[in-house]
């Protein structure tokens, strides 16, 4: 054998490990994660409650809504990063259209992206950092008029009325 077959070899082995124990790209939806209570007030005052599941660990988030036909106007899922971080989402293998909230350590609203396009690999940004990512059906925050600076209640802003 000479030196380069060795050595294509030698890098061709671990690539093929590394590539076999990769983890398997998801299939279909993911079961219904547990869920919480949340509210938007908008700057008018108006409460808008919400029943949210709660995607926590890094397999839940990267699940998140794909495969799912339907998000309730009033449900979601809320994606809690634990600390405040740039909030980059994309919608491979989703199917329904999405509005994405991006939320503030204090619970602020930074920024809203509305009526994302199902299966796209666009990205998604939350434009800074942010310590949550909230999906709500299409046209919810439209239709409920929830815009940035629109605060968000939840215990992970220590925010709970």
């Amino acid at each position: 054998m000479n030196r380069r077959a060795l050595l294509a070899a030698l890098i061709a082995v671990p690539l093929a490990v590394a590539w076999a124990q990769r983890p398997a790209e998801p299939t279909g939806p993911q079961p219904t994660l547990p869920t919480e209570k949340l509210t938007i007030v908008t700057r008018d005052s108006v409460s808008h409650p919400f029943t949210v599941e709660m995607a926590l660990t890094p397999e839940q988030q990267e699940v998140g809504e794909m495969f799912r036909p339907t998000v309730p106007d009033n449900g979601g899922m809320l994606f809690d990063w634990g600390q405040p971080r740039e909030s980059q989402m994309w919608m491979k293998n989703t199917l329904a259209s999405l509005d994405m909230v991006f939320i503030n350590q204090d619970g602020t609203i930074r920024s809203i992206a509305e009526n994302t396009v199902p299966r796209s690999l666009a990205v998604v940004d939350s434009r800074g950092p942010v310590r949550a990512t909230l999906e709500l059906a299409a046209g919810v925050t439209a239709k409920l008029n929830i815009r940035v600076g629109d605060k968000v209640h939840h215990r992970i802003f220590n925010n709970q009325p």
